[in-house]
């Protein structure tokens, strides 16, 4: 599993707004503090606010913040809006009907393993994990 460049920017955007929770922050702010390209940034603030991860405020005051409270959101929730499910191979997710050699497979309990420890990683630690460097 590769978390692509999209699924960590939206990890550093919602960082960055979990540092702001009670304020509204602007992608240009945003965009300067993470050295990320706001245009980029658009893109993913948009699958972030349709996953409800993210309020957006229009107009001069508006900006970005928070749906809920940065413990209540996990890495494991932001990079699965970006990048879907987190299986190293289809089989783990699709089970028999990706793979015709599913029930017969040596190598299929690795995977099933490797996609078990990721998936705990990610879901258990949160917004607030990272910005207090818990992780």
């Amino acid at each position: 599993m590769r978390v692509s460049t999209k699924g960590r920017y939206a990890l550093r955007l919602m960082v960055e707004l979990a540092k702001h929770p009670n304020h509204q922050i602007s992608l240009r702010t945003i965009s300067e503090k993470q050295q990320i390209s706001q245009k980029y940034l658009e893109q993913i603030i948009m699958l972030l606010v349709r996953a409800d991860y993210v309020i957006s405020t229009r107009g001069p005051q508006g900006g970005y913040r928070l749906a809920l409270p940065p413990e209540q959101i996990t890495a494991g929730m932001i990079i699965r809006s970006m990048e879907g499910n987190l299986a190293p191979v289809a089989c783990v997710v699709d089970g028999c009907d990706s793979c015709i050699r599913y029930g017969d497979c040596e190598t299929l309990p690795l995977w099933q393993q490797l996609h078990t420890a990721v998936e705990s990683i990610v879901d258990s630690v949160t917004l607030r994990d990272l910005i207090e460097k818990k992780v």
